[in-house]
């Protein structure tokens, strides 16, 4: 199975886009907008930031596992 470890995190706040690399040792529970300066955090439900905003799922949630 190949892991993506590009996902593109999308503001929910202003609309801004960025390709992130996602950490494969740790999920990500904080991310600051670089345009409008908010600070995203997870979902209910969701483990990390680009479970909630992002393109691709976590590499935890696509390898199957328990995310963190």
């Amino acid at each position: 199975m190949n892991i993506i470890l590009q996902s593109t995190i999308t503001c929910p706040e202003c609309g801004h886009k960025k390709e992130e690399t996602m950490p494969t040792d740790a999920c990500q529970y904080f991310y600051e907008c670089e345009s409008c300066k908010k600070v995203l955090k997870p979902k209910q439900g969701d483990c990390c930031v680009f479970c909630s905003y992002g393109t691709v799922k976590c590499p935890s949630i696509q390898a199957g596992t328990n995310c963190c």
